[in-house]
């Protein structure tokens, strides 16, 4: 299971719509590791004049691995993630996230990032089994 959901969630979300608040909070709180990096990266393109910021440091575990792929594969997640901290995500190697400015989805370090070509030239032995 990916996200632990409190029971009042669960009931609201079995009667209707559910707030972005209420959902990234159950996301905080289901993924720590996950949202802390990126929290992190958000935060430093913040602090930032540069159209990215990105994490290439290997989570500490398994379990941090998967919080990070869940977080990122899930479109509901990652779209809540995205509204909340006003960035796009972009994913490599079930570690390499990065947040960009919205408005730099169209340049060329988001197309650089996104494309085959930097998807080959981040791989390494380490990370072919993630």
């Amino acid at each position: 299971m990916s996200l632990t959901v409190p029971p009042d969630l669960l009931r609201a979300a079995e009667s209707g719509p559910v707030d972005d608040e209420s959902f990234v909070a159950c996301v905080r709180e289901s993924l720590p590791y996950a949202w802390q990096t990126v929290s992190r990266v958000a935060s430093d393109l913040a602090g930032s004049d540069a159209d990215f910021a990105d994490n290439e440091i290997p989570p500490p575990s398994e379990a941090d691995r998967g919080q990070l792929l869940r977080a990122l594969a899930s479109d509901a997640i990652r779209a809540s993630l995205e509204r909340h901290f006003g960035v796009k995500l972009a994913f490599q190697n079930c570690h390499r996230v990065a947040a960009f400015r919205p408005s730099a989805v169209d340049s060329d370090a988001y197309r650089r990032f996104t494309s085959v070509r930097g998807q080959l030239l981040n791989q390494s032995p380490e990370l072919r089994d993630c």
